[in-house]
């Protein structure tokens, strides 16, 4: 959680292809020569390359929709000084890919009602898993063996499981949706952010 008490994601890169992956960002963020076409069509500063070592975009257009979530009713875009309440991020390329959309929201309402409503929405991706955090921490895995592909494992809580925040996780490491809940700013209403991963390796769909 951060000093201003909001939900702040923790996305983690765990045993990479973290080579690959800075590799691939330096071929689609390379001169024009390399075949690199960007599209910014968008005012809010998206960034949108394609080129033939893959395609990238990063920009902050998330919402609940691109979450694979509908909006808790009444909801709004949290304010945030560091303009991070959004990320929607998406590389693709031969060797691998990756999907990644965090948007976060504000509601009036209490924690309980929101955890109840995704509880429910979060149902037709699977199995929903509770889990109690001091902080929101969606560990994202990027894990990409080029000689074989690894099965990918189940979710599960983390730590102790105890905390003011709430998680809820469908899925499993390489293909996870995730709410995480808890109370807003100097304890009135909630906030709360929504997570979509997905990477693959050389097979597979994003």
């Amino acid at each position: 959680m951060s000093r201003s008490g909001r939900v702040q994601p923790r996305i983690f890169c765990r045993h990479a292809p973290r080579l690959a992956l800075t590799a691939a960002l330096a071929l689609l963020l390379s001169l024009p020569a390399q075949g690199q076409q960007p599209e910014n069509t968008k005012k809010d500063q998206n960034l949108d390359v394609r080129s033939s070592a893959g395609d990238l975009h990063m920009g902050k257009d998330a919402d609940a929709g691109q979450a694979g979530l509908p909006l808790y009713p009444g909801a709004r875009r949290s304010q945030d000084e560091h303009d991070s309440n959004a990320l929607n991020f998406g590389i693709l390329t031969e060797a691998f890919g990756m999907k990644l959309v965090v948007a976060k929201y504000d509601s009036d309402d209490a924690p309980n009602k929101v955890v109840d409503f995704y509880r429910e929405k979060l149902k037709k991706y699977g199995k929903v898993l509770e889990c109690h955090t001091s902080e929101h921490g969606g560990n994202v895995h990027t894990d990409v063996d080029d000689q074989k592909e690894q099965p990918s494992k189940e979710l599960k809580c983390e730590g102790d499981n105890t905390g003011p925040v709430t998680e809820l996780k469908v899925g499993t490491e390489d293909n996870q949706h995730i709410v995480a809940v808890e109370p807003g700013h100097g304890g009135k209403g909630t906030t709360f952010a929504l997570v979509f991963m997905h990477t693959r390796g050389k097979q597979g769909d994003i």
